[in-house]
């Protein structure tokens, strides 16, 4: 019979409730979070950008050899 009234063991939360607790609560901090979020992928994106456009962008350089006829 105790173990009827017995009080479940309480949660320990995932990884959803820890985020919600941490950036979500306040509207503040959820703003700051997305903002802060935004800037960093945009300039993650546009590294990323350049570094493909520089090295498709390398060529090769061109050599003409001029060779006379004796």
């Amino acid at each position: 019979m105790d173990t009827i009234f017995k009080k479940p063991a309480p949660k320990t939360g995932g990884f959803y409730e820890s985020a919600y607790k941490l950036f979500m609560r306040r509207n503040s901090v959820y703003v700051t979070v997305i903002i802060i979020g935004a800037f960093a992928g945009e300039r993650a994106v546009d590294y990323g950008v350049k570094t493909l456009w520089e090295n498709n962008n390398k060529g090769e350089e061109l050599r003409l050899e001029v060779s006379v006829l004796t």
